[in-house]
């Protein structure tokens, strides 16, 4: 099945699961804290504080959503696109740094003598661990439908809150059978890297996209297929095709005939663009230039090709 640009209800079912996100982490934030702080679990705690990130990354989210389907207008002709991959960034970061603040934390109250958690604690983490990894499937599952990195990076942060809820209740489990509750401080530090470390990773794409990395080589294939594919059309010298936020942008260059007029070839380019987005449906508009056949004469650079006989 193809990709396409995602529908303005499409995008509207992406801001409803940044919504149910707040919602359902702001409770097991509160949740998490008060049975962390009477329970005696640091652990839990962290988690909980995890979770209070999670409720800001969300709101970015919303923002970027909000933002990134406002139409183009005279200041952003190519629309707020990038607004998108700008929540991602700011969602990466938020992870890193919660990483880097349980890390810390748990360093601290390895040293420090502290009760032994409460039984009852485990309870708690159990739901989450539950609630989480449900969330995590729904949002991922949204931002795959609608290709947004912003959203994928909030399905990451839900993720991470399942680990260190599944590390808590390790280190808790531990600490009951020991009686060490340093167990429990353990096991925050564990998950500490892991949520850092995907926070780096889900850096990676949004910062690729803002830098205008050109997207997968089979999205290309297929539009310069379709340009090939107009019998006019001798080859292709330029292909650029770049991502603003959840749509594709393509600036061509095409090489015709130059015994041909003007008038013919705007119409050949026109009909290269016309078969660009009837064929490729992630493309949501065609920028194509037109080059006569014998004035091809410069070696192709970086994102261009030669233009070989039909």
């Amino acid at each position: 099945m193809k990709a396409s640009v995602p529908t303005e209800r499409m995008i509207e079912r992406g801001i409803r699961s940044t919504r149910v996100g707040i919602v359902a982490n702001g409770a097991l934030a509160v949740l998490k804290c008060a049975t962390g702080l009477i329970g005696h679990s640091f652990a839990l705690v962290a988690d909980g504080i995890e979770s209070l990130s999670d409720v800001v990354s969300s709101s970015i989210v919303y923002w970027g959503l909000r933002v990134a389907i406002k139409p183009p207008d005279e200041d952003h002709p190519f629309g707020h696109g990038k607004a998108e991959p700008v929540a991602a960034v700011m969602v990466g970061v938020a992870l890193i740094v919660a990483g880097l603040a349980i890390a810390g934390e748990s360093i601290v109250l390895i040293r420090t003598p502290h009760p032994l958690p409460k039984s009852y604690t485990l309870w708690v983490l159990l739901s989450v661990v539950a609630i989480k990894a449900v969330l995590s499937r729904y949002v991922l599952g949204v931002s795959r439908k609608i290709e947004s990195l912003a959203l994928r990076g909030d399905a990451w942060h839900h993720f991470s809150d399942a680990i260190t809820s599944s590390f808590a209740f390790i280190g808790i489990s531990v600490a009951l059978i020991t009686h060490n509750p340093m167990a429990d401080d353990w096991a925050a530090l564990c998950a500490a890297p892991i949520i850092i470390f995907g926070g780096w990773r889900q850096l990676m794409r949004p910062m690729a996209e803002l830098l205008d990395t050109a997207p997968a080589p089979d999205l290309k294939q297929r539009v310069r297929q379709a340009a090939r594919s107009q019998p006019e059309v001798i080859g292709l010298e330029k292909c650029f095709v770049r991502k603003v936020g959840f749509r594709y942008y393509v600036d061509l260059h095409v090489v015709v005939s130059g015994d041909l007029s003007v008038r013919e070839g705007h119409r050949i380019a026109h009909d290269v663009e016309n078969r660009i987005l009837a064929d490729v449906s992630q493309i949501s508009a065609v920028i194509v230039h037109i080059e006569p056949e014998e004035e091809l004469t410069h070696t192709p650079g970086p994102g261009e090709e030669s233009a070989p006989p039909k």
